[in-house]
């Protein structure tokens, strides 16, 4: 009986041990753990989940229109004349940031105290536009899933304050000798290629970008911040040239990663977005006022101009030869055209009451924001007028836009020219910016020009009136709205808070004034309404909120009461 127990016993040892072996078997080995996930791996999907929305929505979201640089043809309610009127979805911000949450816990359990620097910046980058957006926001009890299904919503003043916490922490984990850091893959780092200094760059240039935008609501705080940064170099080391540019490529191999009106995988190529989206006429008169050289890069002259001539009279009075459309004077007077002019337009916008057609004979032709409610595909007396399609009187994106990757075309989390701008504006409020107003103008200018390829033209350029420096807000801030070009959503922060650059709307426009930030996720306001409630309730009506509550994009946050 003895050994018939001994047996027994051996027996199921061995198929508890066997149980034990046929489970580790079963693990797919090629199905990753959010257990033991290296943290290099979430950091490539971190960095292009956060990164390649936000460009695409600087250049060809809603923000792009309302900020006169560019117009859409058709489909472009948002953009022509910003009909704000639904709730804007933030769940792919959250869901960017589940991902940068394994990220940053990952890097907690591996203690590395690179990718945890990484990811605080990622953090604080996701909760800094999630908040310029809508306002107050899940933060403090966000990203606890099942745990918290219901999380409240921080005061926006609460999240900018754990925003620069984070940076603050992220820039001590990212000081250290590179020699000291451990399971830095290169590749992994799609900004940076595995750099410590160069995030802690970017940490500290975010909190420069954050500190600026509390300038009007909470001066005090900006102030200090931006003098302890500038104060200590050493300690806050910032963007000191174009080489820090924090900067994603387009790899251009599908749709997912290639560049956001690459006609390639538009499937529309004549309707597609690259043909659809055009020149803004505020933004034209800026350019050419201005003899700007960054123009044609981004820019076509038109395809076929409008001359006021009476060279061609014998012919019928609107005839097109070559790349010239001559109109003479009585065919002007006939057909009640009046002539684009940028600062009588708007009381020559078409409307039933003055019967005016409004035609532009510029080399550089934009469409005017907010011309009409139709959407504007027969302007400029666009021969072939189709709904999105082209028009050979209005100004198109260059050839480049239309790739699925160039050189130049790069995701911008954020540039030193926009740091130099920052600083300058300091400096004209009194900080201590650690150098002068003029000195980072200049610097703004030249870097904007040196990243897209005509910085040799800095010399005439800044000698010219209007960009030579004369020490005004007013300056400064056209200038770095010009260099914001492809980062919409910050110069119309910027455009809050300063009311400059000054834009000019059309009498079709949703609202008679610009837009001030984001309707309410409909999910959350119907999953987590009290909490949601509560929130609209602290947002301050103006005179252009509509009718059905708070919750309006004319509303203003507590960052603008």
């Amino acid at each position: 009986m003895k050994t018939l127990f001994n047996i027994t016993m051996v027996l199921i040892l061995v198929a508890f041990a066997s149980c034990r072996n046929l489970t580790n078997l079963n693990i797919d080995p090629n199905t990753i753990s959010q257990v033991t996930v290296d943290p290099n791996f979430m950091m490539t999907t971190s960095i292009a989940e956060v990164v390649k929305p936000y460009q695409d929505d600087n250049y060809n979201g809603d923000c792009a229109g309302v900020m006169s640089y560019l117009q859409k043809d058709g489909w472009g309610s948002g953009l022509t004349y910003f009909q704000w009127s639904d709730p804007r979805s933030w769940g792919g911000n959250y869901g960017d940031l589940r991902d940068i949450y394994l990220l940053r816990d990952r890097a907690t359990a591996t203690n590395s105290d690179f990718h945890l620097g990484v990811a605080l910046v990622l953090k604080s980058f996701e909760f800094g536009l999630i908040t310029s957006l809508w306002g107050d926001a899940p933060y403090s009890e966000a990203g606890l899933g099942a745990a918290n299904t219901k999380p409240k919503f921080d005061a926006q003043e609460d999240i900018f304050k754990g925003i620069i916490a984070d940076l603050k922490q992220a820039n001590t984990l990212l000081s250290k000798p590179a020699s000291s850091y451990s399971n830095i893959n290169p590749t992994a780092d799609i900004i940076y290629a595995g750099n410590p200094a160069k995030w802690q760059k970017l940490a500290n240039s975010l909190m420069l970008r954050f500190y600026m935008r509390l300038s009007v609501k909470s001066p005090a705080v900006a102030k200090a911040g931006i003098e302890e940064i500038m104060g200590n170099p050493t300690a806050y080391p910032i963007f000191s040239s174009t080489a820090d540019d924090a900067l994603m490529a387009y790899p251009g191999l599908s749709s997912a990663d290639s560049w956001g009106t690459a006609i390639a995988w538009d499937g529309t190529v004549a309707q597609g977005n690259y043909t659809r989206l055009q020149l803004c006429a505020g933004f034209r008169d800026v350019l050419v006022g201005l003899n700007d050289p960054r123009l044609p890069v981004w820019f076509k002259p038109v395809d076929v101009q409008i001359v006021v001539s009476e060279a061609h009279a014998a012919d019928g009075g609107d005839v097109t030869i070559g790349n010239k459309r001559y109109i003479t004077q009585a065919q002007i007077a006939a057909k009640g055209y009046q002539i684009y002019a940028p600062d009588t337009w708007v009381s020559a916008t078409p409307s039933a009451t003055t019967g005016k057609v409004l035609i532009d004979t510029a080399k550089y032709v934009g469409i005017p924001l907010a011309i009409g409610k139709a959407e504007p595909f027969t302007y400029n007396l666009n021969p072939s007028p189709l709904q999105g399609g082209a028009n050979q009187h209005v100004s198109a994106l260059t050839t480049m836009f239309s790739k699925n990757s160039d050189p130049m075309l790069k995701a911008r989390a954020m540039t030193y020219a926009e740091v130099c701008f920052i600083l300058a504006e300091a400096a004209q409020r009194g900080y201590n910016a650690g150098g002068t107003q003029q000195t980072w103008y200049n610097n703004g200018i030249q870097a904007s020009l040196t990243t897209w390829g005509v910085g040799g033209s800095y010399s005439s350029y800044i000698s010219q009136p209007g960009v030579a420096y004369d020490g005004t807000l007013t300056q400064l801030m056209q200038q770095k709205y010009i260099s914001g070009f492809m980062n919409a959503q910050e110069t119309w922060f910027d455009w809050r808070r300063t009311a400059l650059p000054v834009i000019t709307i059309g009498n079709s426009g949703y609202r008679n004034t610009l837009p001030l930030r984001f309707k309410y996720d409909l999910t959350e306001l119907n999953i987590n309404g009290d909490k949601a409630a509560a929130a609209v309730a602290k947002l301050v009506p103006t005179a252009n909120t509509g009718q059905t509550g708070n919750d309006d994009s004319w509303s203003k946050m507590w960052l603008i009461q």
